[in-house]
């Protein structure tokens, strides 16, 4: 609530029902909505009634509860809070309500705009959260004379614009980090990163291109799908004994997630799935082509049907380097066609097969794997950077819009006193 001693002697603090009209909405009659453009838009909620402009799904031939252009829409059911200012007019269902101030409509947006945290928490609900339209009406409102008004919206619109225009730069910034990252993991896998002459489209010297069966290791079972899902029902699954390994440890990068086991008997019956230190593990469904090189203390078990495992031959190939190259956006574009399934994207073994791998030394890969390294970091701590200073940017935001409300955004000009 806004405390009159915060604010200036001047200003008055009054019911935002009392300086403004309050039109909550009312969805019509189902039989009033059309497609064909007949009465007025429709806007059901915040969904709809977006950021940038208004997305027209449906029409209402006999608009009851209408908004018109300049009035700010306020959504009252979860998300709660102001939406934009309306630059149409339009009908407005129950997720809805229009605020209406004819004196300086976008003073009021911003003052919403706020106390936003305030509107969230002043939401009841069982199932969502909702707002009603006497909360809305008992809002505290801070009430500076109207030239003054001018002057903050003003104001804030200024510092809003030097704001906006920071943050688009830093976006910028973390786009470009993004075509950086990629461009450092096609130089890797093209011998650009520890070549100085590459001719374009050619390898260094001393480099092959090999397929997977050429790099896993000797031993059966070294490039091995996941078992069938009759093979691995759920009841099968224990509290203890052997680990199950599935996409939830590859996708979060983490072996030592998740609480599903077999027992011994499972576990001998499925051994060609068992898994061992520094295997390859790659997800298949969904999000697909995730990599996660098992740690040398990882707990003995199986993976699931929605894995791949391979056994590298490390005297050949170093699994860091392969984790490097599988998840870069070339071999995704490489296998992207083939693993789009009706549903979702599935990957195979023997899409798997045809992927081509460029075959360093293994003093080399290891050498590409720690230049990589030493540079993602850096991009790592830059991206850091620009997140902690985009959250700043929108703390920054709150803090000219508390300023403003609290009148001291603005200096008062002598006439303006009392």
């Amino acid at each position: 609530m806004t405390e009159s001693n915060n604010i200036p002697k001047h200003w008055q603090v009054k019911k935002l029902g009392e300086v403004c009209q309050i039109i909550m909405g009312q969805s019509p009659p189902s039989d009033t909505y059309n497609f064909e453009k007949l009465g007025l838009p429709f806007f059901q909620g915040k969904t709809e009634f977006t950021e940038l402009y208004p997305v027209v799904r449906k029409w209402c031939s006999k608009p009851n509860k209408i908004s018109e252009p300049d009035d700010i829409l306020i959504s009252v059911r979860a998300p709660v809070g102001p939406t934009n200012i309306s630059n149409v007019q339009c009908c407005i269902g129950r997720g809805l309500a229009a605020i209406r101030y004819a004196n300086n409509y976008k003073f009021v947006f911003y003052y919403l705009r706020g106390v936003e945290k305030r509107l969230e928490k002043l939401a009841t609900g069982t199932t969502f959260s909702a707002i009603s339209g006497e909360t809305i009406r008992n809002l505290d409102f801070p009430l500076p004379p109207l030239p003054e008004q001018h002057t903050i919206v003003s104001k804030i619109e200024e510092l809003f614009s030097e704001l906006d225009n920071g943050i688009a730069q830093l976006k910028t910034a973390k786009q470009q980090l993004k075509v950086y990252r990629q461009s450092l993991l096609k130089w890797a896998f093209e011998g650009k990163l520890t070549n100085k002459k590459v001719k374009k489209g050619e390898l260094p010297k001393g480099w092959k291109v090999v397929s997977i069966v050429d790099l896993a290791d000797k031993a059966k079972h070294s490039l091995k799908a996941g078992p069938f899902g009759s093979a691995l029902k759920k009841e099968f699954y224990t509290n203890t004994g052997f680990k199950i390994y599935g996409q939830e440890q590859v996708i979060s990068d983490n072996a030592f997630l998740g609480d599903y086991y077999v027992d011994e008997e499972k576990y001998k019956e499925l051994k060609s799935c068992k898994v061992k230190a520094f295997d390859i593990l790659i997800s298949l469904v969904g999000t697909v082509g995730k990599v996660l090189i098992l740690p040398e203390n990882c707990k003995e078990g199986i993976i699931n049907p929605r894995l791949i495992k391979i056994t590298l031959n490390r005297e050949l190939y170093y699994p860091k380097f392969f984790k490097y190259y599988f998840e870069s956006s070339y071999v995704k574009n490489l296998y992207k066609n083939k693993a789009q399934g009706t549903t979702m994207d599935v990957l195979n073994l023997g899409i798997i097969k045809t992927i081509p791998f460029p075959l360093p030394t293994m003093k080399e890969q290891q050498l590409i794997v720690s230049e990589l390294e030493s540079k993602l970091t850096v991009c790592d701590k830059i991206e850091e950077t620009i997140s902690n200073s985009l959250q700043q940017a929108e703390t920054l935001r709150q803090s000219i819009l508390k300023k403003a409300f609290e009148g001291k955004l603005v200096k008062t000009k002598p006439w303006q006193k009392k």
